[in-house]
């Protein structure tokens, strides 16, 4: 745990800092606590003093700069956040009228977890507050997640858990089993910081990190991603035709330069929002491959993208980042958002370790994934193209490749080991493959390519690749 912790918002400060001024509408029903045990009863009215409010949860709906949501929100005071089973009913009802109203949720969790002194019938609440949320994923509807210090047990492991996005407050103690509770389990303290919001940032547990003060801009953002329509386009799309005599081996070698625009060019040249989300939620995190929501020349998105600014000889593309790269997957099919596949690499990682965590295998299932999509999908080969790492987000409705860009089953030097058995003829084995953009519009692979005229660079190509991306979306979209 860091060595000072966040401030402790109360709800109220809270829902007046995020939500629109005068919005909020309370749908709390009022709590009978008259048949509670005396003892219990004295704490919960004490409780109640002490927090303001009647329960360790408020929900309601309010506008987020103008746009509705459903909120559910912990009041920490309130017996340190904990879960009755009067706290669960409220969460439960709110998420089924937020699904029959159609809203999003907002869900901002500060709790030590299941209310100890109600026991095992407020524990198991949590099957049917994870049941109700549930299904307004399956409805097609947000569900965002904002993680306060601290956030702990039982609501960590059910509701604070099941968003589409979930972010932590800076420094957050966040974490399955309070460290107090684990020492004196254990009679040896938890290592510090391993339940620290930016160490489960760190292992792509949770998507971002926020202050309270930025969260009514982040929520803002990815409501005008998730629910905003799309607007008209502001890039001009390239004209032209790609030159038919481009030398493939002249393209491998320019789009392995350190000078070729990667898919970081492209969204800071075409996208007015971008939203990072990090990791697999599963503790696993692979930096070469980039996950982003964003709106891409006006058009709504979720961008699955092969960095080839983190990839190396010393980094290559493992498992984990397909791992990433099928959530990603998952999530634009729940959140009905186009998607958006960059494909930039020298390869898939070939080691003990990416076998032995099925680099084959998911390979296979991004393929199956993409292939069975039901919302828009474009690809674009924007460089490298290499095995099936590059083939692994391929499949899509509609395919871009720019001008330079190649697709192959190996890299040259290795194709040139199997046919002629040494790396001599990479060069040879390049031009003799049909690897080239050229060659992919011509056999059907790619459907449109952009062109790279002499003079291009790299700025006016990254805005060309994203007024492209757009077009294609807004093509298959309708």
């Amino acid at each position: 745990m860091s060595e000072q912790a966040p401030h402790r918002w109360t709800v109220q400060e809270l829902l007046d800092l995020v939500l629109d001024e005068g919005s909020f509408e309370s749908w709390d029903e009022p709590i009978d606590i008259s048949d509670a045990a005396p003892d219990y009863r004295a704490e919960l009215e004490t409780a109640r003093e002490k927090a303001g409010t009647d329960e360790s949860v408020v929900t309601g709906r309010g506008l987020v700069h103008g746009r509705p949501v459903a909120v559910v929100a912990n009041e920490f005071r309130f017996l340190a956040g904990s879960i009755g089973l009067a706290a669960a009913r409220r969460i439960i009802s709110a998420v089924r009228r937020a699904t029959a109203e159609r809203l999003p949720i907002l869900a901002s969790t500060a709790s030590g977890g299941t209310r100890m002194q109600e026991g095992t019938p407020a524990f198991v609440k949590m099957v049917e507050i994870s049941r109700a949320l549930m299904e307004h994923r399956a409805a097609g509807l947000p569900y965002l997640a904002y993680l306060r210090h601290p956030t702990t047990g039982g609501v960590y492991a059910s509701w604070g858990s099941l968003a589409h996005v979930t972010v932590g407050e800076p420094g957050a103690l966040i974490g399955f089993l309070g460290p107090k509770v684990f020492e004196a389990l254990n009679g040896r303290p938890f290592p510090p910081n391993v339940q620290l919001a930016e160490n489960l940032k760190h292992h792509g547990v949770i998507d971002g990190l926020a202050t309270a003060e930025e969260l009514p801009v982040l929520v803002d953002q990815v409501l005008s991603i998730l629910v905003d329509a799309p607007s008209e386009p502001r890039l001009t799309r390239r004209t032209g035709e790609p030159a038919p005599d481009l030398d493939a081996w002249a393209a491998i070698e320019q789009t392995r330069s350190e000078e070729r625009i990667g898919v970081r060019d492209v969204l800071r040249a075409g996208a007015e929002v971008v939203l990072p989300l990090s990791g697999t939620e599963k503790g696993e995190r692979d930096s070469t491959v980039l996950v982003v929501m964003a709106r891409i020349d006006g058009e709504p998105c979720l961008v699955v993208g092969q960095d080839r600014s983190r990839q190396g000889p010393g980094t290559p593309m493992g498992p984990g980042a397909l791992r990433t790269a099928r959530r990603a997957m998952r999530l634009a099919n729940e959140m009905r958002l186009p998607l958006v596949t960059v494909i930039d690499t020298p390869g898939a990682e070939l080691s003990q370790r990416a076998e032995e965590g099925a680099i084959a295998g998911e390979i296979a299932r991004c393929l199956a994934g993409l292939a069975t999509m039901r919302v828009p999908t474009v690809s674009v080969i924007l460089g490298q193209g290499c095995g099936g790492g590059a083939l692994a987000l391929l499949p899509a409705q509609r395919v871009i490749a720019a001008e330079k860009a190649w697709l192959m089953p190996l890299p040259p030097e290795g194709a040139s080991v199997i046919v002629h058995g040494d790396t001599a003829h990479a060069d040879q084995q390049a031009r003799g493959m049909r690897i080239r953009a050229v060659d992919l519009l011509v056999n059907g692979t790619v459907h449109h390519v952009v062109p790279e005229p002499p003079g291009d660079t790299g700025a006016a190509l990254a805005a060309a690749v994203a007024a492209e991306i757009a077009a294609a979306i807004r093509a298959v979209r309708t």
